[in-house]
């Protein structure tokens, strides 16, 4: 398997808004006005209700765990005994908790817990040594007789007050739906500025053009300049587009409201268009403000497109959204930047001047950019000083900044595998091919007959690569199941912008170099090169029907890619080309296939010896790199001219 470098975008044309109007931003700074300004009065504690339920218990329930008793505990025997020998003077009998107390003749007090009632030999001893001695009923506490009778009122009354608190919650969030969920920012938070953006020096001037406006409006104003009311970013996914705008919330000092383009929907119709409306009142209320919505293409898709009637809610925050910036109410001094990578799926009426008169375009990084990014993300790393960026930076062609961070990250979880304390050149090397080319599968082992079939296959890959012209250069080639592959073999693409046909041809003769290899070495085929035919032919067809690349077809073009939406293309007329066109664009299809397989199978047979070697130096180290494949095709070649100089013998 061989990885082939993606196929060059089609040019992109931003429209230029020059000549029209812009918004004047004459608005003066207000107050907000919400509710969270006014003073309430504090909230009660919790603990104050704590502490309330325990000083009710311990007045409802206190006297029965007190004992009201004082003085020397004594057993009912031994009162029996002080009473028999007259040293009691006088007791008294709770009927409640049967606790007798008394005092003695020497003043001592004492208590003792009798029976239930007293038998009549125990009360006739009492008389008969006449001991003072009565029987006390205390009275029950008023709030314990209470209790029971308010218990159950109290715990119903609860259970209304509960439920009620609880529709009185649904009332108010079925109210609140149709509010912005928007989140506010201070000038201090997020901390991002543009100095932890790195590279994109472009970008950074034309947004940071609206951030000085904000800030500093009079210096505009003088010579009659307004700023655009919208800058839409448009890139890759992760080129740091929502890290500008986290840029511009750190930078702008004026109110920052982020929203993403999916808090808009929801399954009632209307409450999309509510929560843009409210959206925008609370950005005027700031004065100046700005409203990033980030994914914008997920509420400003075209318009009737489809089948059927459409998406209704979709469509209505769409409308409320394109009345907000540019209706018949103007919205001075709100500025708003969003952020999509599908810019071919929104709707024309939101791209015009006057609502987003500005696209940036934010592409992926270039080798100095690349640089920057790494540079930013290893600053808080521990980095060894045989960790070269720089070349890292030019290995990395394509990878878009969040790709980089990935690598810088990877890199790192791979020196604390290996024990390191620093990371290392072999660290990013490792993580380039973990990001690159996948995990190592290392419960897949091959028979040796699969292991020599995937050497040659990635060894035609290999051989191609190095002696094309116009291939990128060889990387390194490896015979390790890496992902989904068994072996691959990895060019890196130079820093180039656009593509010659030479270029892809090459690309299409090195896909088929492992199928042909296999061919040429085994006599058979096998199912390994599904990936390489596959990438090959869109390549081709690519060719064909867009770039304008066959003699027999000539300067036209069709649009190889699918609609947008499902059933527009039922809309249009249908397929732009005759049937005779579509045969004819078929074969020149199967003629560039065949033709580059044909070449291939050419110049792998007149290196056959390298291949050879090649295939052995995988079978051997498994894992060789573009240079050693580049020598071992020279020295191949070097032992062919020297046998063909060399002097023929006879056999006399």
């Amino acid at each position: 398997m061989s990885n082939l470098p993606p196929p060059p975008p089609p040019p992109s044309q931003t429209p230029q808004g020059s000549g029209n109007p812009f918004s004047r931003f004459t608005g003066s700074q207000k107050s907000g006005g919400s509710k969270a300004d006014k003073s309430d009065k504090p909230p009660v504690p919790r603990w104050v209700f704590w502490v309330v339920l325990g000083v009710i218990v311990v007045l409802a329930f206190g006297s029965r765990f007190m004992s009201s008793a004082t003085g020397t505990k004594v057993t009912y025997t031994e009162f029996l005994v002080l009473v028999d020998k007259g040293d009691v003077k006088r007791v008294s009998i709770n009927n409640s908790s049967n606790v007798i107390s008394g005092i003695l003749n020497n003043g001592t007090k004492f208590s003792t817990t009798g029976a239930t009632t007293l038998s009549d030999g125990d009360e006739q001893l009492l008389k008969a040594r006449g001991v003072d001695y009565d029987f006390k009923t205390p009275q029950a506490n008023w709030l314990t007789s209470l209790i029971p009778i308010f218990l159950p009122f109290l715990f119903i009354v609860g259970i209304f007050m509960w439920m009620q608190k609880r529709a009185m919650g649904q009332a108010g969030s079925i109210m609140s739906v149709g509010r912005s969920r928007a989140k506010p920012y201070q000038a201090d938070k997020p901390g991002t500025t543009f100095a932890d953006v790195a590279g994109y020096d472009g970008v950074k001037l034309e947004i940071k053009e609206v951030v000085d406006f904000l800030r500093m409006p009079e210096r505009f104003k003088e010579i009659g300049a307004r700023v655009p009311k919208g800058i839409l970013l448009v890139g890759p996914p992760g080129t740091g587009k929502t890290l500008f705008a986290r840029a511009v919330a750190g930078e702008a000092g004026v109110g920052f409201l982020s929203v993403t383009g999916s808090d808009f929907m929801e399954m009632f119709v209307g409450v999309g268009a509510s929560r843009v409306r409210d959206l925008f009142a609370q950005a005027r209320k700031m004065g100046r403000a700005i409203i990033f919505v980030d994914e914008i293409d997920s509420i400003g898709r075209k318009r009737g497109a489809g089948l059927g009637c459409g998406h209704y809610e979709r469509e209505q925050t769409l409308n409320q959204m394109l009345a907000e910036m540019d209706g018949f109410e103007t919205s001075e001094g709100v500025v708003v930047l969003a952020a999509t990578n599908r810019p071919d799926v929104l709707d024309p009426a939101l791209l015009r001047p006057g609502r987003f008169d500005r696209q940036i375009i934010v592409p992926l990084p270039e080798s100095d950019e690349r640089l920057a990014i790494l540079k930013v993300h290893s600053r808080d790393k521990r980095m060894s000083s045989n960790s070269d960026l720089e070349m890292m930076a030019k290995a990395t062609p394509g990878m878009s900044g969040a790709d980089l961070a990935n690598l810088v990250n990877e890199a790192a979880l791979f020196a604390v595998r290996r024990g390191s304390k620093e990371i290392e050149h072999i660290d990013f090397e490792n993580a380039r091919d973990r990001v690159v080319m996948g995990a190592r599968r290392e419960s897949l082992v091959l028979n040796a007959e699969e292991r020599r079939a995937t050497a040659f296959h990635e060894g035609g890959h290999a051989v191609l690569a190095t002696v094309l012209p116009h291939s990128d250069p060889l990387h390194k080639v490896t015979i390790l199941p890496r992902g989904m592959a068994l072996g691959i073999t990895w060019s890196l693409p130079e820093e180039r912008h656009t593509y010659s046909r030479e270029y892809f041809e090459d690309v299409i003769c090195k896909a088929m170099g492992g199928r042909v290899a296999e061919k040429i070495v085994f006599g058979n085929l096998n199912s390994g090169a599904a990936n390489d035919l596959e990438q090959a032919t869109s390549i081709a067809r690519r060719m064909v029907r867009e770039w304008g690349m066959s003699d027999q077809i000539g300067p036209m073009a069709w649009n190889g890619q699918q609609q947008v939406f499902m059933g527009e293309d039922l809309l249009t007329s249908g397929r732009e080309y005759s049937d005779n066109t579509a045969r004819l664009v078929d074969d020149e299809i199967g003629r560039i296939l065949r033709e580059q397989e044909q070449r291939a199978h050419e110049v792998l047979t007149k290196h056959r010896k390298g291949l050879n070697l090649v295939a052995e130096a995988l079978l051997e180290q498994e894992t060789i790199d573009g240079a050693t494949v580049a020598r071992l095709i020279q020295t191949a070649l070097d032992e062919a001219v020297v046998a063909t100089d060399a002097p023929a013998t006879s056999g006399d």
